[in-house]
């Protein structure tokens, strides 16, 4: 069966690309034709129906929401509920990155509770199995590791965060400059850099590339190429290790473009506000518009229990330069695992980082909502605010937990309500506008 990127270069105008296209309000020629060039994913699986999401050049900036177990907590039922009240917030995609208990069962579990494209990281559960079998991490077989793979698109996972750019020049570049402030902050990328080291032996996705590419494509899934020396800290923030596991993933997401497989590049977690917008320059030059998938970012690091807000202003200038989907941080980033209110919370968060970033962006086509709910305010309809607003249920819970007396105004200002003062003065300018 031909994939996305197979059908667009011959082409041909598919369902994906009808719906992309009519999400997005583009042309569908356009969306074939950047498809076709590696410019834009969609994140599917032959073996499972997930609802259709556009990422890359020209298209609404989207929100992944991270789930999963660890070795302390392991607790399935939770995670379905975490998967679900993601979705329910407004996350596009959602990645299941589970470490503890019987990672087959949480997978499984957790894609049939959703409807959202779901992702995962394939050396969680290999280094997992590693240990589980032989006791050490290290004894990873290339083999065990490849046939993970194959399972988990099986299952329907509809895009994969591979560690393909690790090799053994990357670490030679970590070594050479003397370590790290942050040190490394990558579960899958710190596990196969201490496998490397420990066999004295290539990365074995990156050395067989092709055999990576071949099986994510039998199910047209998306490979993300993951990024093992991300910048753990502000400091760490385009040194040599992660500048040149970045070129390398670039240089791949071309060739796994050019093999008829949809590809994506991540980005860093931890980068300087004044960095952000480099960052996104290099990535898109590099990978001639790959879609670009950004951890956070944060642009600062002493923000624990307040990271999400943090990342919501990196998420908002990744996504004013360029990024394409932004992975959510919640308040419990770097403090613990994170619970069913972590995750509504930090889904919000993102959205609203992506939100301003895209009006930026794209401000012709993103002002309409602005507009109408500043008319709204004006006029103080309070339902068109409700309506407009991206959270209406929170907004309103706060309006009705504090009422005024007069139920046109708020208790901000009561009686010395500038809208209303001003509506007296002006408002007879406002055509087709009843009065209050």
């Amino acid at each position: 069966m031909a994939t996305q990127v197979e059908h667009a270069t011959k082409g041909i105008l598919t369902d994906v690309m009808r719906e992309v296209a009519s999400q997005e309000g583009l042309e569908q020629e356009l969306v074939l034709q950047r498809i076709a060039e590696g410019q834009i994913v969609a994140p599917l699986n032959t073996n499972r129906p997930a609802r259709i999401v556009g990422i890359g050049m020209g298209l609404r900036s989207k929100v992944n929401a991270s789930i999963g177990t660890s070795t302390d907590i392991v607790d399935i039922e939770a995670e379905v509920r975490k998967a679900r009240a993601a979705e329910a917030a407004g996350a596009d995609t959602l990645m299941e990155l589970s470490v503890g208990g019987d990672l087959d069962k949480v997978r499984r579990e957790v894609l049939a509770a959703v409807s959202l494209p779901v992702g995962n990281v394939p050396l969680y559960q290999a280094f997992c199995e590693a240990t589980r079998r032989y006791g050490d991490p290290n004894k990873l077989d290339e083999e065990l590791l490849f046939d993970l793979i194959e399972k988990q698109c099986a299952d329907g996972i509809s895009f994969m965060a591979i560690h393909c750019g690790i090799n053994l020049y990357t670490i030679e570049r970590l070594e050479r400059q003397g370590y790290r402030y942050g040190g490394l902050v990558s579960k899958g990328g710190t596990s196969m850099v201490a496998w490397m080291r420990k066999n004295k032996r290539e990365n074995p996705l990156y050395a067989k590339f092709d055999r990576v590419v071949e099986i994510l494509k039998k199910y047209d899934v998306v490979l993300s190429l993951g990024n093992g020396l991300r910048s753990g800290a502000i400091w760490d923030s385009f040194d040599r290790a992660m500048v040149q596991e970045l070129l390398i993933n670039c240089e791949l997401a071309e060739i796994g473009r050019k093999m008829g497989c949809q590809m994506m590049v991540e980005g860093p977690g931890h980068v300087p506000i004044d960095e952000i917008e480099a960052n996104i320059i290099l990535q898109k030059r590099m990978s001639n518009n790959a879609p670009y998938y950004m951890l956070g970012p944060i642009p600062t690091d002493v923000m624990a229990g307040y990271d999400h807000v943090a990342a919501a202003i990196g998420a908002a200038h990744s996504a004013r330069y360029g990024a394409d989907l932004i992975c959510y941080i919640t308040p419990a980033e770097h403090l613990a695992l994170p619970n069913e209110e972590d995750v509504i919370e930090g889904v919000r968060v993102a959205r609203l980082g992506a939100y301003i970033g895209d009006t930026a962006k794209y401000p012709e086509r993103m002002k309409a909502r602005d507009m109408a709910m500043s008319k709204a305010r004006r006029d103080l309809d309070w339902d068109g605010q409700f309506t407009h607003g991206f959270f209406p249920e929170k907004a309103k819970a706060i309006r009705d937990s504090r009422s005024p007396h007069d139920s046109k105004v708020c208790t901000m200002c009561g009686d010395f309500c500038a809208n209303k003062g001003s509506y007296d003065l002006f408002g007879h300018l406002l055509k087709g506008t009843s009065k209050m």
